[in-house]
């Protein structure tokens, strides 16, 4: 089901993860951004989508994580753009004969094993290196790169509609995860693309996480300072005094704290191979 977040951008959440792909209304059709997750989650967004006369335009996928790199045959054959980095990712992980495998093994313990489609997974467009831009029929959406979460994962924002589009960022359930495979140093990586998701959030009235509920009117910086202060103690060795770990951390989104102590025990491992 489609909800309107505000004029011209609608948002469509999964039941798993609680996964939001996000509609750019255009002057001819829409802007997809991350499309979703199950089979038949997807083909009720194609219908809503079909029955509100919308085409797809175009396509973007914020990052190259398998939840971010699916699409159906009804959603049509736009154009899936991703940055340079994202779409080299995808590209290695499609040279990989067994990445459907390897996919279905790691959902086979889900509540979704067997209800995602990957016969279309991993096609993405590479925009050139430093497109600001989506190239697009619609309202500007600009790209905001970085490498917080994973090499070339990019946040939107739609300033005419004051919509931050934040991919894996920003998030109300999860805590920042790092790219602890290969940043050299993922907490100032994350930081800095803070730093930069700061820049534009006095003028952003609505944030879309990739997971968990979307924010409104001044949530956007709430947020920023909320994960920059989560990455700040974990760089410090410091247990996080952060409620999405804690023992008010929302029901059934108690795994949260398990994520947080994977990557405080990895940042350790690292700084003591570092001496």
């Amino acid at each position: 089901m489609l909800t309107e977040v505000t004029d011209g951008v609608l948002v469509h959440q999964s039941e798993f993860l609680r996964s939001n792909a996000t509609i750019v209304q255009g002057r001819g059709g829409v802007l997809l951004v991350d499309p979703g997750l199950q089979e038949h989650e997807l083909t009720c967004l194609a219908d809503d989508l079909s029955t509100s006369g919308r085409t797809v335009l175009a396509a973007f996928s914020t990052h190259p994580d398998w939840d971010h790199l699916l699409w159906h045959a009804r959603l049509g054959d736009a154009p899936r753009y991703g940055t340079a980095r994202c779409a080299a990712a995808a590209r290695e992980q499609l040279a990989d004969p067994d990445i459907e495998a390897r996919i279905t093994e790691h959902l086979a313990e889900t509540e979704i094993a067997g209800q995602v489609p990957l016969d279309r997974y991993g096609r993405i467009t590479a925009l050139p290196e430093g497109t600001a831009t989506i190239p697009w029929d619609g309202p500007e959406v600009r790209i905001i790169e970085h490498r917080a979460h994973a090499p070339g994962h990019a946040a939107l924002l739609v300033a005419e509609r004051g919509v931050l589009i934040a991919g894996d960022m920003l998030s109300d359930v999860l805590v920042p995860m790092l790219d602890l495979e290969s940043a050299a140093d993922p907490v100032e990586d994350y930081l800095a693309a803070l730093r930069l998701l700061e820049s534009v959030a006095a003028d952003v009235e609505v944030v879309v996480p990739g997971h968990g509920s979307v924010g409104r009117a001044g949530q956007a910086q709430e947020r920023i300072e909320r994960d920059r202060a989560y990455l700040l103690a974990l760089r410090a060795g410091d247990t996080p005094d952060d409620p999405r770990i804690g023992p008010s951390a929302e029901a059934g989104w108690e795994w949260v704290a398990d994520l947080h102590h994977g990557q405080a025990d990895r940042l350790a491992q690292r700084v003591a191979g570092q001496r």
